[in-house]
């Protein structure tokens, strides 16, 4: 994983983009409303939560990561 801000940042983006705010999103996609403060604290959250948030954003996981800058790819 990039470091956090670069990861926080890119989800935070991806919200944007879907025009919800970050508390819908993870109460929609059943990831908890703590995903941020979790990642921002040093805690690595589980790959089953950013694959429901990526699925929720209509996104990939790599691109939540930062491993790609396209959303589509590996989708």
């Amino acid at each position: 994983m990039h470091n956090a801000q670069e990861v926080i940042g890119r989800i935070e983006k991806a919200v944007h983009a879907k025009g919800v705010t970050p508390n819908k999103a993870f109460k929609e996609s059943g990831i908890g409303k703590d995903f941020i403060a979790h990642i921002r604290s040093g805690s690595v959250p589980a790959v089953t939560k950013f694959s429901a948030l990526a699925d929720y954003l209509d996104c990939s996981v790599d691109y939540l990561l930062g491993r790609t800058d396209n959303p589509e790819v590996n989708k």
